[in-house]
């Protein structure tokens, strides 16, 4: 019984912690400003009026096969947020054990669960940002369809492959500091990799066949799917980015697993 107290409590105490740094997360990056926590309504708000207006009406960019005038901007938006949301969550996850080496040396905490306040706060984002280009959607008449339904669990898919992948740089880079500017620069590249500013469909053959080895372009079309195709996203894709997803978070378990020891000599 006192096993199981304690096991209980110290759960209690970890999902406590997590809620806590999440709030902090979300509240700190605007503390002292005037407007506090209403940025993380106006930033989304000007990113996406940008993305549609800017490039779509002033500088006249067009989507083939789109009658909207602001069909490339609602496909720009439609890549740009999810990937927002995902390279965030890794590059942050990456270094979270350095980050916050102060509660981790103070306080007994799950090192595997402490990316999650990343995870959690990165997706209040996203749903802020979601919220405003779904408003912006409505407000230019554009159709919403009922694949709008798969959306929550895209989102999932997406979110445990970042954790996954920030988990596991985040092992490494306790030993091996230079992994933050590493990671950053990978993210760039991979960015130019993923079918967001240009088409999927322009793309030559060759490239076209290098791209569909790049597990951002499976959660990314599937946006772009639901958004400007108003169609479902391939679940064969999604299927293989889940199968990708929990084998990279398995393999960073073990290894942290192998590793646990040092990682907390080296905080």
């Amino acid at each position: 019984m006192n096993t199981q107290y304690l096991s209980t409590r110290w759960v209690h105490l970890n999902v406590s912690l997590l809620i806590e740094l999440t709030k902090r997360d979300f509240t700190e990056r605007y503390s002292g400003s005037v407007l506090g926590v209403f940025w993380s309504f106006l930033w989304p708000l000007v990113n996406i009026f940008v993305y549609t207006v800017i490039f779509s009406q002033v500088m006249g960019a067009r989507l083939q096969n789109s009658s909207s005038s602001y069909g490339y901007g609602i496909y720009l938006v439609a890549g740009i947020l999810p990937w927002t949301a995902f390279v965030n969550t890794v590059s942050r996850s990456a270094t979270v054990f350095v980050d916050k080496k102060s509660v981790i040396s103070k306080i007994k905490v799950s090192l595997p669960s402490l990316p999650l306040y990343i995870v959690m706060s990165e997706s209040i984002t996203f749903m802020i940002t979601l919220f405003i280009y779904i408003c912006f959607l409505v407000i230019t008449g554009t159709p919403l369809k009922k694949t709008l339904i798969f959306l929550p669990a895209i989102y999932l898919i997406q979110q445990i492959f970042a954790f996954s992948l920030g988990f596991l740089i985040a092992i490494f880079h306790v030993f091996i500091r230079d992994l933050k500017e590493i990671t950053g620069i990978v993210l760039q590249i991979w960015f130019w990799f993923t079918p967001i500013v240009y088409v999927y469909d322009i793309l030559p053959v060759f490239a076209k066949n290098m791209v569909a080895y790049n597990p951002a372009f499976y959660f990314v079309k599937s946006y772009q799917d639901i958004f400007v195709l108003n169609q479902t996203p391939n679940f064969i894709h999604l299927l293989q980015l889940t199968i990708l997803s929990h084998a990279v978070l398995m393999a960073s378990y073990l290894i942290f697993k192998k590793l646990e020891r040092d990682i907390r000599d080296f905080i």
